[in-house]
């Protein structure tokens, strides 16, 4: 077991790049496609996985790490059992949040906002773009609900094998997308001595606000 010590000591100093208000975009969007397209070139290793915090009515929070699928000006797209805890969350409280972390960037992307299930017409064309072994598997998973043992879901899987052939696989009406629709931005980049740069965008009617934030 690592001595809490070594533990404490555990650090990194970061120096790779610089944020500012003048240097960002106006609009957040655009800021972040700027850092999504360095962070592909960078060869990340899967660069849309995120985040997704989210709470009950209660606010018991929860999280976990979905992939992103596509955005646009009007947010962010991901696709799930409509059945797991985090659709059944959403359903009960839209709010959420969403974090991206490009370590070897030294990088970090917040997001607040707010989600709402996609078209059915999203949900129908992402999903047939799907592998198919991926169609079928989410057609097998009872999502968050509990089961015996893996050989359960298995031989679930190898029934629906037999069932739907490949490129004939229905979208399962209990499975789609969640757009989540942003109200704040906060870009982070990592700089030396802990004093990290931080800008925040705030919606304002049709307009984002932009503000530095202490580190």
């Amino acid at each position: 077991m690592i001595d809490q010590t070594e533990l404490a000591a555990l650090r990194q100093d970061y120096s790779q790049h610089e944020l500012s208000k003048s240097s960002v975009a106006p609009d957040p969007f655009d800021q972040f496609s700027r850092w999504f397209d360095e962070a592909i070139t960078a060869q990340i290793v899967e660069p849309n996985a995120m985040h997704l915090g989210t709470s009950t009515l209660e606010g018991l929070p929860s999280g976990r790490t979905v992939l992103l699928k596509g955005f646009d000006k009007t947010g962010f797209k991901f696709f799930t059992n409509y059945d797991s805890a985090k659709a059944r969350d959403l359903a009960a409280n839209p709010n959420c949040y969403l974090h991206f972390l490009w370590k070897d960037l030294e990088r970090q992307i917040f997001i607040r906002g707010t989600a709402v299930k996609t078209s059915d017409d999203e949900s129908d064309e992402y999903f047939a773009a799907r592998p198919y072994k991926s169609q079928i598997g989410a057609w097998a998973s009872e999502q968050s609900s509990v089961i015996e043992s893996r050989g359960i879901i298995e031989k679930k899987f190898e029934e629906l094998t037999a069932k739907y052939p490949e490129s004939n696989v229905p979208r399962p009406p209990f499975w789609g997308g969640f757009r989540v629709a942003p109200n704040q931005f906060e870009f982070w980049q990592g700089r030396r001595s802990r004093l990290h740069d931080r800008i925040l965008y705030t919606r304002s009617d049709d307009s984002w606000k932009i503000a530095r934030l202490s580190p």
